[in-house]
């Protein structure tokens, strides 16, 4: 039975992931500042972790070893999103958030849960880009480099741990419908975004056995857009 390792597990995309796995009977490890709606089980353990500090990110993946023994899939889903300066009007506000925040989290992670999944024999790790980052835009300065580094890195601990039997790949999203995003563009049409139990099914898809032959894939997932 596979442990599943999810950040940002109370946000929108982290609740579809986690419904997704707990459908296939994996047992899951919730990561997120808060607990919001997460409950607690037998299969289902929330750790209020700080992914920005690499000592709260390790004393989680202990906790995860010593309840579930093992780490099969580490899904890094947390992420943020500004846009609207650009670059040389960006401020080291701006810059050093969307970087900790969409890359650093997956150094953290990564450093902590690599060295379970090595010992073990190997492992899946799924990481989210977005779309956006394939190609510089106006105004996206700040976050298009964050997601990108998220790619690079994708790419890079592919190349580094595909012969450890552990597999590295990345999503790139569009806007995906959240209640939030409907709020911030009401006159869009949230039916051709991504919804999050979509995303949710290709997240599965890459943690599965079904994959283990693709490493260091960025795979697009652009709903109807």
């Amino acid at each position: 039975m596979d442990t599943v390792m999810l950040t940002g597990a109370a946000g929108n995309l982290g609740r579809a992931v986690a419904g997704a796995f707990a459908d296939t009977g994996a047992n899951l490890v919730l990561l997120d500042l808060k607990r919001g709606s997460l409950q607690d089980n037998e299969k289902q353990l929330f750790i209020a972790t700080d992914l920005l500090d690499p000592a709260s990110v390790q004393a989680a993946v202990d906790k995860t070893v010593q309840r579930f023994k093992r780490i099969d899939v580490l899904c890094n889903l947390a992420g943020a999103f500004r846009m609207g300066s650009p670059v040389h009007e960006t401020s080291d506000k701006d810059w050093n958030f969307l970087a900790d925040v969409n890359a650093r989290t997956v150094l953290h992670t990564s450093r902590a849960v690599v060295p379970v999944m090595l010992k073990a024999g190997g492992g899946k790790i799924v990481n989210v880009g977005a779309f956006a980052a394939q190609k510089g835009a106006a105004q996206m300065g700040a976050y298009i480099a964050s997601k990108s580094a998220v790619i690079r890195l994708t790419e890079t601990m592919a190349a580094e741990l595909r012969e450890r039997n552990i597999n590295v790949n990345c999503v790139l999203p569009t806007i995906i419908d959240t209640p939030e995003n409907r709020a911030a563009m009401p006159d869009a049409d949230p039916r051709r975004w991504v919804a999050p139990q979509d995303l949710a099914q290709v997240v599965l898809f890459l943690a599965s056995d079904a994959a283990r032959a693709i490493h260091g894939a960025a795979l697009p997932v652009t709903g109807l857009s």
